[in-house]
């Protein structure tokens, strides 16, 4: 397990409490002075090399922009791999679309070639074919991604009838997707969702394929102490690996 312990660039104190085991590496940077694309290179530039040593990686960390690091450090391992997402939210805003300038709801968009100038050519991120796109279960769109994913080649599915890219890919978890009804203290919760345990078959079954080459789980929600219910879905979903 690669530890994270940053939402964006801000360190986050006390998220390792919903950790069921100490992570193997808990990865962190000194951030320069600077714009938050330069501070999110340096941290990710780190996590990609982590990720880049690992044999099938499981990076846990505070939101879901970390997947950059984890598909440039795929990459850098000599890794062609597609992605399946699985988030309440479409993550497919862009700089010009948001309402809100959270760059955390960007970084499907960022994956799959928006503006590389940004970070990916800072960490040597080559775009994923949005044909090897794959988003599960997001159920909050703001207009200007209904408008983006209508016309993309992005796949969406429901958690159950998931059809993954070919070759590689990469299972990212935003652990929103769950009912907020199981999973107290989300950032971004919405309402409706799959149960926890749901989650979990559908990443098994992806698992189950052969050709899942590592694991993001994001845990979108502020320290609290921790929780029973977000430590036992973090621990299945990092043995599921």
């Amino acid at each position: 397990m690669l530890f994270v312990p940053y939402h964006l660039d801000e360190r986050l104190v006390g998220l390792e409490a919903d950790l069921s085991a100490e992570p193997d590496v808990t990865i962190t940077a000194q951030l320069p002075d600077g714009d938050i694309w330069a501070r999110l290179a340096a941290l990710y530039d780190n996590v990609a090399d982590a990720v880049a040593a690992t044999d099938k990686p499981v990076v846990v960390s505070g939101d879901c922009t970390v997947s950059l690091a984890s598909v440039a450090g795929l990459q850098r391992a000599g890794q062609d791999v597609g992605v399946v997402w699985f988030d309440a939210h479409g993550d497919v805003q862009t700089l010009e679309t948001t309402t809100s300038g959270y760059i955390g709801g960007m970084p499907l968009r960022l994956l799959v070639g928006y503006r590389p100038e940004l970070i990916a050519t800072r960490l040597g991120l080559r775009a994923v074919a949005e044909e090897r796109a794959v988003l599960a279960g997001a159920r909050d769109l703001d207009p200007a991604e209904v408008e983006y994913l209508a016309g993309a080649r992005l796949s969406r599915y429901d958690i159950n009838t998931i059809r993954p890219p070919d070759g590689k890919f990469l299972v990212h978890v935003d652990l929103d997707v769950v009912d907020p009804a199981e999973l107290p203290g989300l950032m971004y919760p919405v309402d409706g969702g799959p149960t926890a345990s749901a989650l979990l078959a559908a990443v098994q079954s992806l698992v189950a394929t052969g050709r899942v080459a590592g694991l993001d789980v994001a845990c979108t929600w502020r320290p609290d102490g921790g929780n029973a219910q977000r430590r036992n879905l973090i621990a299945a979903l990092t043995k599921s690996l």
